[in-house]
């Protein structure tokens, strides 16, 4: 199976299914030096693992990472850094009546056109289970660009029809839906308990901020730095549409509403008056602040009668049962981030070859 790699220079290869006996992830490209230890993967690790809340999946996984290679006395050796999780908790028993059944929403029925056989045991390589590996590597994207000055502070802005009218940073932390504004969490959960009783599921909106990126990352013609954004938090199961900016409201400005005029900070640095942009112009980040939006479709595994048909073409009605999230949203949330971490990890190493100058100074 192809399409595991992600990057150029900061690679990550995930590898598992979600009812195999681990998932992983390699990441190379990491630069010697780094301080890294497992705390440093679990804490992101934490923030997406099930069971923490009664909005997320009962299956009790303690996504323990270990550092198999590339680490030694606390540093990268800039050699491959191997990464393991252990499954622990797989009933895959829950999943024998629909060997045979495509699930609505579910990419069953697209794994059987592709290869003519699927593991169909919690969707397999397809399952939201894999991100965790990915949540692994990000946390290494995301202590390297700590060292470089950039921070990432992802949220959930609105689940179903609730959105966030206020922020508080300090409030994503304190309520299970990962929510800047608790007046907007508290009402999420009343749509949520509502969604549970029917037997339903929810989606919603990620936000991701990044501060401190430099302008000149990302390339102006296919490696556009919002392309490759994009590219990387669509890679993700579940979301339908990215936004950069403005996003989709910028089709319903005009020029002088949605252009961001330059000028000269206190300190005498070049910046922009405004933001519409979202951080990026012409493909290539503009010093300022990153701001991108995931739009999640609800969990497709519901308890509802809903018609579909079998691998031999005959009409059934299924009702899926199991240990699945009534909304996947809050705990996506570190996936976004660790997305875009890799994301603008790979482009801060690829830029350093864009220049001469810069070349020369490093080599003098």
């Amino acid at each position: 199976m192809g399409g595991s790699t992600f990057g150029n220079i900061f690679t990550v290869t995930t590898w598992g299914e979600s009812h195999g006996p681990a998932l992983g992830a390699v990441v190379d490209g990491c630069p010697a030096g780094l301080p890294l230890s497992a705390d440093d993967i679990q804490r992101y690790l934490d923030r997406r693992k099930p069971g923490q809340s009664r909005f997320a999946t009962a299956r009790r996984e303690e996504d323990k990472v270990e550092i198999l290679s590339g680490v030694f006395e606390g540093m990268t050796t800039g050699t491959p850094v191997s990464l393991l999780i252990r499954n622990k908790d797989q009933r895959s028993r829950d999943y024998g009546d629909i060997a045979y059944t495509y699930r609505p929403g579910h990419a069953d029925f697209c794994y059987d056109s592709k290869y003519g056989f699927r593991d169909y045991r919690g969707g397999g390589r397809s399952s939201a289970r894999e991100t965790a590996a990915r949540v692994a590597a990000g946390a290494i994207a995301a202590r390297l660009l700590s060292e470089t000055g950039i921070s990432l502070r992802t949220y959930v802005h609105s689940i179903g029809p609730v959105a966030c009218k206020s922020f508080d940073p300090e409030e994503i932390t304190r309520n299970p839906l990962c929510m800047p504004d608790s007046s907007a969490a508290a009402e999420a959960e009343q749509y949520l308990d509502q969604c549970i009783k029917n037997q339903d599921s929810a989606g919603g909106v990620i936000e991701c901020r990044i501060s401190g990126v430099p302008a000149g990352l990302g390339s102006p013609v296919f490696g556009k730095l919002d392309a490759v954004l994009s590219s990387a938090v669509m890679s993700i199961g579940a979301v339908k549409a990215v936004e950069i900016g403005d996003g989709i409201l910028a089709a319903g400005c005009t020029g002088s509403e949605s252009n961001d005029g330059f000028c000269v900070s206190d300190s005498g640095k070049i910046t922009k008056a405004s933001n519409h942009a979202g951080g990026i112009l012409g493909g290539i980040s503009d010093g300022s602040e990153i701001i991108i939006r995931a739009h999640i479709k609800p969990t497709p595994s519901i308890s509802q009668p809903q018609n579909t048909v079998t691998k031999d073409a005959e009409p059934v009605t299924i009702e899926i049962h199991g240990r699945h999230d009534p909304v996947v949203v809050p705990r996506a949330v570190v996936v976004v981030e660790s997305m875009a971490a890799l994301t603008l990890a790979d482009a801060l190493l690829a830029n350093m070859t864009s220049r001469l100058d810069s070349i020369k100074k490093f080599y003098r």
